[in-house]
């Protein structure tokens, strides 16, 4: 599988809330799939499907634990996609500080045409 592919799967398992506490429940240690099954209002078929989406992402693995098969967390799909983002978040940072120095450099020039003013002016009487 191509990069981009496994971006695109990825991504896709990742697009699930279920998905993402499974994966928030594994980074804590490997489970069962009855053990993944407990918080949520799932059959434990459904929880499956699930955890069959995460495996073709390469997310997780299976373990052989006698008859267990814990599932585990696998790191290094997240780690591409978060180089991938990471991409993005640096260009979004350079953009803010552009931005940024544009701001302070509009507001010094805001104050510096404006006329000092020392003290409240007296209302002219008629």
């Amino acid at each position: 599988m191509n990069t981009s592919d496994q971006l695109d799967t990825t991504f896709a398992a990742l697009a699930d809330p279920t998905r993402r506490a499974i994966l928030a429940r594994l980074a804590s240690g490997e489970a069962s799939v009855m053990e993944l099954a407990v918080p949520f209002a799932m059959s434990q078929p459904a929880i499956s499907k699930h955890l069959k989406v995460l495996e073709r992402a390469g997310l997780i693995s299976r373990g052989s634990d006698a008859q267990r098969r814990p599932r585990r967390l696998e790191a290094q799909p997240l780690a591409e996609a978060n180089e991938w983002l990471e991409h993005y978040r640096q260009f979004w940072e350079a953009s803010f500080q552009r931005l940024d120095d544009l701001l302070v450099k509009l507001k010094r020039n805001e104050t510096a045409g404006k006329p000092k003013q020392r003290g409240r002016a007296k209302p002219h009487k008629q």
